[in-house]
């Protein structure tokens, strides 16, 4: 039996599906059920509905309260306003209610803080502001969970706030008139098993429980048409990919049917920001979140936080062309910034690679990129990582990311409630941070203590996990469609990774911003393109760069179609290597 004790990486090779690379299923079904789906569910799972997965709203707490309140609000004429995180999912879910309420005759106003002046979430200044301009109810998309002292501004002033959001809670909610959130803690339990919904998947479910409402109280009677929510399903697709939510159960159901949407360019400015950002023909699940997703991430990272629902609500196709066209530019800006700062970070995180946790920092690091960075870290080292951007007082500002296992947002939120921090929160995989001057090294010794036995844990199961072994001649585009039916892949639902081999390797060099490009050559005489992607300085890249043509080896990871080349051809992203 095909196995890999120790590879260039250092780990061991095991097969996904416990019986191995089997023959006797069909391939989807294989692929299905190594992730985790039951036998009985498979039917459904072949083609993820949200009829299928859609829960009732009713069963998250305070679902129905917030629906009621914005049905009354509705029916007053009261002004609503709409508070969303300057992010993807923060930027999607504003849109969702925007778009709805105005199909229910409502303009609602919106809010988007910037980055660098006001930070995460909601403050009592900007929520007080939206009061004079005369808000009468306010709605915070993507936070809101952990403000407690805006919150208390806002109630002060006389502002109604229902909270929608995902990140984790404190024992103690905020002042709101409703807190919809899946990771309450007093969140019933079919509820909470919806904690891994981006804030857009929740921002459609209180959409969902809004129709009802109305249609309850007969606002669609006498011929009055009812808002189709299923069309804005392009906006939860995108903002559930781009937060890296795992696509499980809904959330997989949300983006099969959110591309589907997206396909027939319903949302004008999203169709112009694929163009803007080259893409052609259908658009895939990987474009969601290496394509569209940056571009209106950089509004907010380096630019004006508000362009990115700007572009998903606008009805102008000349406005759409000329915010997708900025957010291009921006994003190229954010790409410089971002690899100045990875370089400063990485020679920081070289000297911290045993740790727990790496915690790197710079005073003028840009805070809009420290997530990003902190990604990299993760990848490179495989384990948690947090990036802070040091201002001119000593505060830093910081983002982190986490390995599977080791749940970092609990971490952080311990941290702050122990006095390390002055804010903090996220989830499980994702957290951010403000640390008061001089702070930074109590942090990391904290996070240090705190998470080890879970990092331990984790490394210690980690293993490159196989759905297939393949002769070089199986490397086709053909296999990459039939693996697609498994689709589609993204955290928590991970592309099927094949080991394909023995093969000879030519042609190997540096290509990009560290990419090792080959081609590799079985015995049966059929040949592949392969690209290891920032893998130049790291042991598997430099095993790669020193292959003779005599040697052999097995490379693991996945394929895709190769679309330059067309036909049947097929390339591989190769994620690690053995000696055959």
């Amino acid at each position: 039996m095909f196995e890999v004790s120790e590879s260039i990486n250092g780990q061991p090779w095991r097969w996904r599906y416990p019986g191995g690379d089997s023959l006797e299923r069909d391939l989807t079904d294989q692929l299905l059920l190594s992730r985790g789906v039951e036998e009985a569910d498979l039917p459904r799972e072949r083609d993820p509905r949200i009829r299928d997965f859609l829960p009732d709203p009713s069963v998250f707490a305070d679902m129905d309260k917030a629906a009621a309140r914005i049905a009354d609000a509705i029916a007053a004429g009261e002004k609503i306003a709409v508070f969303g995180d300057y992010d993807v999912d923060g930027a999607t879910s504003a849109a969702l209610l925007t778009h709805l309420f105005r199909r229910l005759g409502t303009e609602p106003m919106i809010y988007i803080p910037d980055r660098l002046m006001e930070g995460y979430g909601p403050s009592g200044a900007a929520l007080v502001k939206l009061k004079e301009e005369g808000a009468d109810l306010a709605i915070t998309v993507d936070c809101g969970a952990q403000a407690f002292d805006a919150l208390d501004e806002a109630a002060a002033a006389g502002l109604e706030v229902i909270i929608c959001d995902h990140h984790q809670c404190a024992s103690k909610l905020p002042t709101a008139h409703s807190v919809i959130n899946p990771n309450r803690l007093d969140e019933s339990e079919e509820g909470a098993a919806h904690g891994h919904l981006a804030a857009v998947g929740m921002a459609f479910l209180l959409g969902v429980a809004l129709l009802r409402e109305l249609r309850k109280r007969g606002r669609f009677v006498n011929g009055t048409p009812e808002p189709k929510i299923i069309d804005l399903l392009d906006l939860v697709a995108l903002g559930t990919v781009a937060d890296v939510a795992k696509l499980r159960t809904l959330n997989r159901a949300f983006v099969t049917q959110g591309l589907k949407v997206m396909a027939n360019e319903r949302n004008i400015g999203m169709a112009a920001l694929a163009r803007a950002a080259s893409l052609n023909g259908a658009p895939k699940c990987r474009d969601l979140g290496f394509a569209l997703g940056p571009r209106i991430n950089a509004g907010g990272r380096v630019g004006k936080s508000d362009l990115g629902v700007r572009l998903l609500t606008t009805s102008d196709p000349s406005e759409a062309e000329a915010i997708a066209a900025e957010l291009d530019r921006l994003n190229e800006e954010r790409r410089a910034i971002e690899t100045a700062v990875t370089e400063a970070a990485m020679e920081q995180a070289e000297a911290q690679r045993d740790a727990p946790v790496i915690v790197t920092s710079g005073p003028g690091w840009h805070p809009g990129v420290v997530g990003i960075v902190a990604s990299r870290i993760k990848e490179r080292f495989h384990r948690p990582a947090l990036v802070i951007a040091e201002e001119e007082d000593g505060t830093g500002k910081g983002s982190g990311r986490s390995i599977n296992g080791v749940d970092l947002g609990a971490a952080i939120l311990a941290a702050k409630d122990d006095g390390l921090l002055v804010a903090g929160g996220g989830h499980a995989m994702a957290a951010g941070v403000t640390v008061a001057p001089g702070g930074i090294a109590g942090l990391r010794d904290y996070l240090a203590t705190r998470i080890a036995d879970d990092v331990e844990a984790a490394l210690g199961n980690r293993a490159l996990l196989l759905d297939a072994m393949l002769a070089p001649g199986g490397v086709a585009g053909a296999l990459c469609d039939k693996i697609e039916q498994a689709g589609p892949f993204g955290a928590g639902w991970p592309a099927p990774r094949v080991a394909v081999g023995p093969v000879r390797l030519h042609n190997v060099s540096v290509v990009g911003n560290g990419h090792v490009r080959m081609i590799a050559l079985g015995d049966d005489q059929r040949r592949f393109k392969a690209i290891a992607f920032r893998a130049e300085d790291t042991p598997l890249g430099q095993a790669l760069l020193a292959a003779r043509g005599d040697s052999h080896f097995w490379l693991a990871g996945v394929i895709k179609r190769d679309d330059w080349t067309g036909g049947d051809a097929a390339e591989m992203h190769v994620e690690d290597a053995a000696y055959a």
